[in-house]
């Protein structure tokens, strides 16, 4: 049997179990697809600002001995 032959075949018949497979899972697609359908509504223009969240990083600084332990 020549492979080279019925490479065509192959790559139908593959592209024909891989559109079945697709069917087979679609009913199970929506279950997980339920926290993207949630819609966030963007904040008034006045109110972006002072909404936004505010990072404060407090550390002390390295001594020369620590500064050379982790170099």
């Amino acid at each position: 049997m020549n492979v080279a032959k019925n490479m065509e075949i192959i790559a139908v018949a593959a592209a024909i179990l891989v559109s079945a497979s697709c069917y087979a899972i679609a009913p199970a697609a929506p279950a997980l697809q339920v926290a993207s359908a949630t819609v966030t509504q963007a904040a008034p223009a006045g109110k972006a600002a002072m909404s936004m969240h505010v990072v404060q990083v407090k550390a002390k600084r390295l001594s020369a001995a620590e500064k050379a332990r982790f170099a």
